[in-house]
């Protein structure tokens, strides 16, 4: 085997690799994050989660992005470490499913329908559709079936280039003896583990070892402890992703580990104490590629179905070999581990938390609103601190928001799924306002205060019409983002305008009462930036209903102006007779008075 041969293997490596980035690439795209967003809810017992897992990992064609999927959830608090654990053991499963592709590549035969199924032929034709899809559709669905075609292009190629390049090794005395040496299991594994943990994938070091089987010269004596060693190599990426996360997720890292050490020391002892006993015909025969994928396949498999009866032990395991901290100081809220790094890996997934800790920055400012209202009524400074330890939490998911979508962005999104990055990018932006001007309520109740200065009934009764609205318009703000509701969303605009008008009367009429003497001047100038705080807010509101109907018109060719002017809501009213509504509701509360 001379340096251009060398190259050509390794070129065929090269394409080996990223066909299997791309073809995973492309199936999370097609999944959209539905296959692991369906891990948190369907691993209700430990078989389900095993099914299940298996099932994710085959279809999107690594067990270490679905480990690491797993690893993120954990610490995300959203699912349990016994259901992790069963997910861990299915993942293994699922990965076994690759070689059985690549295995068609082995197969001879004149019979046109295999033929056509060989890797020779399903290459450039896969290569071919990918490529028309990809270029030529505007939609994205096909551009992303497209790619996960040119993936499995890629990829068979790869394999195909790697197998022509080794098939001179078959001729050369070094080459099988090198291999001979691997017939010591401790050897077999260890180079089987080290090989994988580099490349981080055992499917592809699986699919490696099966172009290097078609040279002849590998028998099923030194590929066995390889293989084992394989399935111990592809721990190394939860492990590496478990590093500053909880401890449950730690545990979850060390399941995947502790699972296969045990499972390879268990079968490897027993395949040897086999064939030293009654021997198996074939063990010095050369493995083909169906061989290496059956075997991958049976390892998995029992040594899944083993430790299934032993779920409670392994738990136990972990839970002993990385304890609780007493203190319990390594806990942090569950609104801010939500967000993930590890969920990056499918953005899909990771959007979705995103959306849910979103939502929940926007009822912390609505709770910090209905608190600094009560302010006018009695101070209260415990209420205040627990505002400002939510404004502090508000200000920290904007931030940590911000830079987790920013990360997001910069992996390959679909433009739904970019849209969506854009939306909550604005979205948080009016929430964190909305917080903003609840604090600067409070503050001016504790101007009162500190003044020994009180708003008179008449102004409280009137500062109270005004907050029921804007209190109602911050909930229809947050369920039209949280439902992604454009219908509640249209009912947004005609509120905020009634809000305005109400805003415009009360500082009218409080101008006069500073005018006439009935309202000190202590009182009157909280009582004005109170009544600016809350029209602001309802702006901010206003702004969120824009964010959800402009995002449905992209994704569903809703048009903006027919819900805010003219078509019928979910309420069967329009624009004009909403208006009417909240004019009533509110404005004819104080009207009379005007």
């Amino acid at each position: 085997m001379d340096f251009f041969s060398l190259v050509t293997m390794l070129g065929g490596l090269a394409l080996f690799l990223y066909g299997m980035s791309i073809l995973g690439s492309g199936l999370e795209k097609v999944s959209g994050g539905r296959l692991e967003s369906a891990l948190e809810k369907l691993t209700k017992n430990t078989l389900s989660s095993v099914l299940f897992g298996a099932l994710v990992t085959a279809a999107v064609q690594s067990s270490s992005a679905t480990t690491v999927v797993v690893v993120g959830l954990v610490n995300a608090r959203v699912m349990k470490l016994r259901q992790a654990i069963g997910v861990i053991m299915g993942a293994n499963i699922g990965t076994t499913i690759t070689a059985h592709i690549l295995r068609l590549a082995g197969v001879d035969s004149s019979n046109f329908l295999i033929q056509f199924f060989k890797p020779t032929t399903l290459a450039p034709l896969f290569a071919i559709i990918g490529v028309l899809l990809f270029m030529s559709s505007k939609r994205t669905v096909k551009k992303d079936v497209g790619q996960i075609l040119l993936g499995f292009g890629i990829l068979f190629t790869g394999m195909i280039t790697m197998s022509d390049a080794v098939a001179p090794l078959a001729d050369m005395p070094g080459f099988a003896k090198l291999f001979s040496m691997f017939e010591n299991p401790v050897l077999g594994v260890i180079v089987g583990t080290l090989v994988t943990a580099v490349i981080q994938s055992s499917s592809a070091s699986v699919g490696i070892l099966q172009a290097l089987s078609s040279t002849g010269v590998i028998t099923c004596a030194s590929a066995f402890p390889i293989i084992m060693g394989q399935n111990i190599g592809t721990c190394i990426t939860p492990i590496l992703a478990s590093i500053g996360a909880s401890k449950n997720a730690k545990r979850t890292a060390m399941v995947h580990l502790t699972f296969n050490i045990l499972g390879t020391v268990i079968f490897l002892a027993a395949t040897y104490l086999f064939q030293y006993t009654i021997g198996f015909p074939f063990w010095n025969d050369p493995i083909s590629m169906g061989g290496i994928a059956n075997f991958h396949t049976i390892f998995n498999v029992t040594i899944t179905l083993l430790f299934l009866p032993f779920v409670g032990l392994l738990e136990r395991i972990v839970c002993t070999m990385i304890k609780d901290d007493p203190t319990g100081e390594d806990e942090e809220e569950a609104v801010v581990v939500q967000l993930d790094d590890r969920l990056l890996v499918s953005p899909g997934l990771a959007l979705e938390y995103v959306h849910k800790a979103t939502v929940q920055m926007g009822k912390l400012a609505l709770k910090n609103f209905r608190n600094s209202i009560k302010q006018f009524e009695k101070l209260d400074l415990k209420r205040e601190e627990r505002m400002r330890e939510n404004e502090d939490t508000i200000d920290k998911l904007e931030s940590r928001l911000g830079i987790y979508l920013l990360k997001l962005s910069e992996r390959e999104l679909t433009e739904s799924e970019s849209r969506q990055v854009s939306q909550t990018l604005q979205v948080i932006s009016e929430f964190e306002r909305i917080g903003d001007y609840s604090m600067n309520n409070a503050q001016c109740a504790l101007r009162l205060y500190d003044d020994k200065a009180n708003f008179s009934q008449k102004a409280l009764g009137e500062l109270q019409v005004l907050s029921e609205a804007v209190g109602e318009i911050i909930e229809k703000a947050i369920c039209s983002f949280e439902e992604q509701d454009v219908a509640v969303a249209a009912t947004i605009e005609p509120l905020e305008q009634v809000i305005d008008l109400v805003e415009e009367t009360l500082k009218e009429r409080h101008i006069l009462r500073l005018r006439d003497g009935s309202c000190s001047i202590e009182a009157g100038f909280p009582y004005v930036e109170t009544l600016s705080s809350l029209e602001r807010i309802a702006d901010h509101c206003s702004n969120v209903g824009v964010h959800v109907i402009t995002h449905q018109n992209a994704e569903q060719g809703i048009d903006r102006h027919d819900y805010l002017r003219e078509v019928h809501l979910g309420t069967s009213k329009t624009y004009a007779e909403l208006y009417q509504d909240y004019d009533k509701k509110y404005y004819s509360r104080i009207a009379p008075q005007g």
